[in-house]
């Protein structure tokens, strides 16, 4: 199992900064979702894309993974050709810089649209998708998040889109704090995981608050040491939302505290 971390968690950081930590702090490789602050597009990844490639180059940190914005659960089907355009285009230069993922997301159902019906739009957006994905060597992965925090929602997703180059991104707190276990997640996704994201959380009244690795109830040891059993080799992402999330700490705090607890977790096997 390989260790990355996502861009989200470093808004304040340019690029180059974000791979001289990875480097320090010994990770393996970085999840683009932010390039200097900015939500990656098909745009902004394509203007900076000699830049990318000459940082991952150079430095020997690899390109974990693509974060898109796609998602695929509206009914209407312009909205969702719109989404997979930009992620077509995200797939190809994936595949030109060496990034074996692309994440997208079902999203959140229209008002009046069931769960039925959005997992149906989100197959078939998927299927649209696999041809190409195939062709580039790249890989899409649709995520436990939003409305499809439910590994279920995700494999009942995925058990209509046949192409192996579309699989399941594991959010370990989203499956969680919907009720499933660590089991239950790996057996209804095992077959189609292709990246986690890690990160750990504690209720807070209605919600929850975002808290360093170890510090909240989200059983992450439980996940890696399920991973490492069984052998999986992707990347286990850290995901710290340090955009979304001003308030928790910086990403100085949190990037070795999350390498270090995780190779601890690892050793543990």
């Amino acid at each position: 199992m390989k260790l990355g971390f996502s861009t989200l968690g470093c808004p304040g950081w340019t690029l180059e900064q974000a791979v001289a930590a990875a480097k320090e702090h010994g990770y393996d490789g970085i999840e683009l979702r932010l390039i200097d602050d900015q939500v990656i597009t098909p745009e902004l990844v394509a203007a900076n894309r000699e830049r990318i490639k000459r940082l991952f180059g150079e430095s020997g940190i690899e390109l974990a993974a693509l974060g898109s914005s796609a998602r695929f659960s509206a009914t209407d089907r312009a909205e969702r050709e719109q989404h997979e355009a930009a992620a077509l285009e995200l797939i190809k230069l994936a595949s030109e810089l060496g990034a074996p993922v692309v994440r997208v997301f079902g999203g959140k159902r229209p008002e009046g649209v069931t769960m039925a019906q959005a997992i149906e739009n989100v197959a078939d957006s998927l299927n649209r998708l696999a041809p190409a994905a195939e062709a580039a060597g790249v890989a899409v992965a649709l995520e436990t998040h939003d409305d499809f925090s439910r590994s279920a929602d995700v494999a009942e997703t995925l058990r209509r889109v046949p192409s192996k180059a579309i699989g399941a991104r594991w959010d370990t707190h989203h499956p969680y704090r919907m009720g499933e276990s660590i089991a239950q997640v790996w057996t209804l996704l095992a077959g189609r995981l292709l990246h986690t994201h890690v990160k750990d959380a504690r209720r807070a009244g209605d919600g929850w608050d975002l808290v360093l690795l170890g510090e909240g109830e989200v059983p992450v040891r439980e996940v890696v040491r399920t991973l490492a059993m069984r052998q999986w080799k992707g990347y286990g992402v850290v995901e710290w939302e340090k955009k979304w999330h001003p308030e928790i700490p910086e990403p100085e705090v949190a990037f070795p505290q999350h390498i270090r607890l995780l190779r601890e977790y690892l050793a543990g096997v």
